[in-house]
């Protein structure tokens, strides 16, 4: 069903390769394939940037409706259809779109998934999604530091030989480094967004709850424990990418009521003066 994406992803990551082999790496080089993902990703969050900017946007009117749909809940709370009702005239009435809120993160879900099947197809050194069989090889047997590209930590140790790898102990330990590096990550971008809504909505009920998905998101590492290493490249250029960018925009669109932008408030107001 999702072929078509798939062939995107994995043209689009032949293509990228191609350029970083015409300026000189080697095409069969775990820092061709490796830089191939880390740019394909930049890529694809680079189309989301507007998506996150709305995305914020949104989280800000929600705030400010928040009161407001406080009110409506205790007035219609032993009425739920005309409470979701009201809810979602007042949600109209502010230009808000709560499914916003989540669209980023539904967006960028198939792509994993399909960048996940295209290195899967590539262990399996099969011809499809644009890769011929030269680059299926070449991508199969890359090495980041010593772990073949398509490898898995629960890969057999004569596989990763086949694979090229020459130390598959070594492979191991470093797809275990890269899942510890990818469980932080996830930590540390999903604790940037809680600090964010703790500042806009202290009293959220759902807080608690994000709190302990925040404080699970290390055990995500685990589960790259079955993903090939090319996805967990992915998987922590997409964390940083939403660090750095989470950083900038929650600096220039401060929460309201916290010191960063109070200040901005009276910055402005002084130019005017």
């Amino acid at each position: 069903m999702l072929d078509w994406l798939y062939n995107i992803i994995g043209h689009v990551l032949v293509w990228i390769h191609s350029g970083l082999t015409i300026v000189g790496l080697n095409p069969d080089s775990g820092w061709a394939w490796g830089l191939s993902i880390v740019l394909l990703t930049c890529l694809m969050r680079l189309l989301m940037v507007p998506l996150f900017v709305k995305q914020m946007n949104t989280q800000r009117k929600m705030q400010e409706v928040q009161p407001k749909i406080m009110k409506l809940r205790e007035r219609y709370k032993h009425d739920k259809e005309r409470l979701q009702r009201e809810s979602m005239k007042l949600y109209q009435e502010s230009g808000t779109n709560p499914i916003m809120g989540c669209l980023p993160l539904l967006l960028q879900m198939p792509v994993f998934f399909a960048l996940f099947s295209v290195l899967r197809s590539v262990a399996e050194g099969k011809v499809q999604f644009g890769f011929t069989q030269e680059l299926a090889d070449s991508a199969r047997e890359a090495l980041i530091f010593h772990a073949p590209i398509a490898a898995q930590f629960n890969t057999p140790a004569d596989e990763l030989r086949a694979l090229g790898a020459t130390d598959p102990i070594m492979a191991k330990v470093v797809i275990a480094i890269a899942c510890v590096v990818m469980g932080v990550t996830t930590f540390l971008t999903m604790r940037q967004s809680i600090k964010r809504s703790i500042a806009q909505q202290p009293d959220n009920p759902m807080m608690q709850t994000q709190k302990i998905m925040m404080y699970m998101a290390p055990a995500f590492g685990l589960f790259g424990l079955m993903m090939p290493i090319g996805v967990l490249v992915y998987w922590v250029t997409s964390n940083v990418w939403t660090m750095v960018q989470q950083h900038f925009l929650y600096r220039n669109q401060p929460a309201p009521g916290t010191d960063t932008e109070s200040s901005k408030g009276s910055s402005s107001k002084g130019s005017a003066k």
